[in-house]
């Protein structure tokens, strides 16, 4: 008898003798083991790569909590360069962004877990760019349910997400490495919603194509904090991603007299207590820079000329600015040569 002949006989025997073992256990004599939370957590923390960074949940109010990245380049301080934050309600726990590497968010994880063991019920992701988002697959893999605006897909899809993904591989090795990848959301919001948890009310608005592709903020209505995302940056110099300007600034004005709260957490910087002053600031650079690249498009200038012809003498002492805003001024001064065409 030849060897594959062999191998089929034995392979009927032993799926002869499962089928057997079955019909001799009714559906309440199996067992099925469970995973629980904490067993999920617990492969969590040890799968990643260790980060020893400093990291703080700063309370703010009765149920929100900040996490505050430095001010930097996306592969300073360890990636940590960008806010994220939670709140507790009584059946779990909501949180707001997920950093830029898996080690960071299981950095945030512990964090969370020295407050509260409530499960993390929803991550709200408040626009796709590498350093709030490559964390979410530790949520992902605790079983937390992924929220993102529309738009969210433009950046999934996009030649450049591998490109990104591919470089950050190496600036940010080992801890953004071979097992980081991007998460695809659970739930796609396109509108303006509201949901409950734990006697809690939330409300995401979508804000559309602002910084990026597709922004939205989340509001804790009980503790009247804002988390905006990268739609204000607190105290230093916004980074211009790949939105619109003009969109950006229309969503600015609004907020400006909309908005009645207690504290805003911008995507990057420190919570305020003076909202109105941390959407100003923003608010003014975007409309400065579009003001002397619009002028210099008008004039047909080089961008070289406008750059240096520009006094940046209102915002060059801010954090960030020698990092981000020549980049800011070439991504302003292309899109509204574009515009000009058009």
């Amino acid at each position: 008898m030849n060897f594959n002949i062999k191998n089929k006989l034995l392979l009927a025997v032993v799926l002869s003798s499962i089928v057997s073992l079955a019909s001799c256990h009714s559906d309440t004599d199996v067992k099925v083991k469970t995973i629980s939370t904490a067993d999920l957590e617990a492969a969590v923390l040890t799968k990643y790569p260790p980060l020893d960074i400093e990291m703080v949940a700063k309370k703010l109010t009765e149920h929100a909590y900040q996490i505050q990245g430095k001010a930097g380049i996306a592969t300073d301080n360890g990636g940590f360069i960008s806010n994220a934050g939670f709140v507790i309600t009584d059946a779990g726990v909501v949180v707001i962004d997920s950093l830029g590497s898996p080690p960071l968010a299981v950095e945030m994880l512990k964090r969370i877990r020295k407050i509260t063991d409530k499960p993390i019920k929803k991550v709200i992701i408040t626009h796709y760019h590498a350093d709030h988002l490559y964390g979410a697959q530790v949520f992902k893999e605790i079983g937390a349910e992924i929220i993102a605006p529309i738009g969210s897909y433009k950046y999934i899809n996009a030649e450049s997400a591998p490109a990104r993904l591919a470089e950050r591989r190496e600036s940010l090795k080992p801890w953004v490495n071979e097992q980081t990848y991007i998460v695809k959301p659970d739930v796609i919001i396109d509108k303006t919603t509201e949901f409950e948890l734990g006697g809690q009310q939330f409300v995401i608005n979508v804000v559309g194509a602002a910084h990026s592709d597709g922004d939205l903020t989340l509001l804790a209505k009980e503790d009247g904090v804002l988390f905006s995302g990268d739609i204000i940056f607190g105290g230093r110099v916004p980074f211009i991603g790949g939105g619109s300007t003009s969109k950006w600034v229309e969503t600015l004005t609004g907020m400006e007299s909309g908005l009645k709260l207690n504290l805003l957490v911008p995507g990057h910087g420190d919570a305020s207590g003076d909202p109105a002053a941390a959407i100003k600031l923003t608010k003014s650079y975007l409309q400065y820079m579009r003001e002397v690249m619009g002028n210099a498009v008008e004039e047909m200038m080089e961008f070289v000329e406008a750059y240096e012809d520009t006094d940046w003498s209102n915002f060059e002492n801010l954090p960030a600015f020698s990092s981000v805003n020549r980049l800011n001024a070439n991504t302003v001064f292309l899109s509204l040569e574009e515009e000009s065409v058009e």
